[in-house]
């Protein structure tokens, strides 16, 4: 009697695992188009610029938004608070720095990218939500804060790719990256 219930166990959970779907589940909302393009990974930034968006902004501009929607979790002028500092001291960039707080100024190697983090997962609590010019402002206000800019002239499709960041020289990639895309060079 307990081999037969056994065997009944084992042929209920395989019909179970071999059973087809009968249709759709029912469960969850279609996406509206619009939500289909905000959370759209394509086209990406580029670290020479190319799918950078129309649109500008200042580092007065930034500062404002960085006021509005990055302060709580990132601190005064970046200086860190519930997550990470974003503003640092600068340092000498090179490959024997030992122990250091990356930041934007002495980490990130191209502000292009900068960009489309900050405008694909920024703000944490509604990613996507930022306009292209906040995100083109609140660039500039960063980088102008790790004082990678002066801050004179605007943010925009032709100024940030131009833009030098510290970090850049020491970017390599790393041995998995060259095997795996030997074509691949960095800008």
């Amino acid at each position: 009697m307990k081999r037969l219930g056994l065997v009944l166990l084992g042929l209920a959970l395989l019909a179970g695992v071999l059973a087809q779907p009968g249709g759709r589940y029912q469960i969850g909302t279609p996406l509206t188009e619009q939500e289909v393009q905000r959370w759209n990974i394509r086209p990406s930034i580029l670290p020479d610029g190319r799918g950078l968006p129309p649109g500008q902004g200042t580092v007065d501009e930034g500062e404002r938004v960085y006021n509005a929607q990055c302060l709580g979790c990132h601190g005064a002028n970046g200086q860190g608070g519930v997550f990470n500092r974003l503003v640092g001291e600068p340092f000498p960039v090179t490959k024997d720095v030992d122990s250091v707080d990356f930041v934007i100024g002495n980490y990130w190697q191209y502000p292009t990218t900068l960009f489309d983090y900050i405008r694909r997962a920024m703000p944490l609590q509604a990613p996507g939500t930022l306009s292209d010019n906040e995100v083109y402002a609140l660039v500039a206000y960063l980088l102008y804060q790790n004082g990678v800019i002066d801050g004179s002239e605007p943010m925009n499709a032709q100024t940030l790719p131009k833009v030098q960041m510290p970090a850049r020289a020491i970017l390599e990639l790393d041995p998995t990256t060259q095997k795996r895309f030997p074509w691949l060079r960095l800008p």
